[in-house]
């Protein structure tokens, strides 16, 4: 790269390097491991036996939760068809909120994924503990919800979260929308088609919009969302229990255009 600019540095407009695609996972650190699961249900649920339907019924009230939002919030919510590119598919709920100068989730996805979750046996031989069981990790086939929003600092982002315990989150962002975002702040022209930036008025700005995405930026906001669309708990058990997100990063995309 350093020898192409030498070579054709004269030709080009304007160079600019950052962040392009970030792939995040979310582990809620409370409910990560089987001894977590069970001090959360008996110690602090208070349920005599761990079974299959109590981290089922867990599940479903985090499906009606999202179903009753999407209702209240008028958002559109939809299960995920073969074939169909999602984020092809929800390009005019995006369009739109962005026309509005609005901020917030436009769009609901449901899939049938294969996640990690735990599975609940009950031991081959007599325990002391009559209400011993064994839990495992495992991973099997359940819901999951895309969550596309609008964010007033990333920009386009997408939550996704499986419905089944441990409800793992993975976020997908751009650093090219922060920086759009960043732009518009600071009201410097621009020109951008999909991931790169053709024209703009003011190439320090540029640069500058693009270094300042930080870990704490991103982690401010997936906080947030997080805590808005993610399953609930108690303030007992936020209390007694770690329930913060353990963000780590999957996929990390850097990128030098010009």
């Amino acid at each position: 790269m350093e020898l192409f600019t030498r070579l054709f540095g004269h030709l080009l407009a304007f160079v600019y390097h950052c962040f392009d695609r970030i792939v995040i996972h979310g582990y809620l650190t409370g409910l990560s491991r089987p001894e977590h699961v069970v001090h959360f249900f008996r110690e602090v649920g208070g349920a005599p036996v761990i079974t299959k339907e109590i981290l089922s019924e867990r599940t479903h009230r985090y499906q009606s939760w999202v179903e009753a939002f999407a209702r209240n919030h008028r958002i559109p919510i939809a299960w995920a068809e073969k074939g169909i590119r999602k984020e092809d598919f929800v390009l005019r709920w995006q369009r739109r909120m962005v026309r509005k100068n609005d901020y917030g989730v436009y769009f609901i996805f449901k899939s049938m994924e294969v996640g990690s979750t735990f599975r609940i046996a009950v031991p081959k031989y007599p325990t002391r503990d009559p209400n011993y069981r064994i839990i495992a990790k495992t991973r099997s086939r359940f819901t999951h919800y895309y969550f596309y929003i609008h964010d007033q600092v990333l920009g386009p982002i997408v939550m996704r979260v499986g419905s089944f315990v441990p409800f793992q989150a993975t976020y997908y962002l751009n650093g090219h929308s922060f920086i759009e975002h960043q732009l518009k702040a600071a009201n410097v022209d621009f020109r951008k088609h999909d991931n790169a930036f053709l024209a703009v008025g003011d190439v320090a700005a540029l640069q500058a919009a693009a270094d300042k995405l930080s870990p704490e930026i991103i982690r401010k906001q997936l906080d947030y969302w997080t805590f808005v669309l993610g399953p609930k708990f108690s303030p007992k058990e936020r209390k007694q229990v770690k329930l913060s997100r353990t963000y780590a990063i999957s996929q990390v995309e850097y990128c030098f255009n010009f």
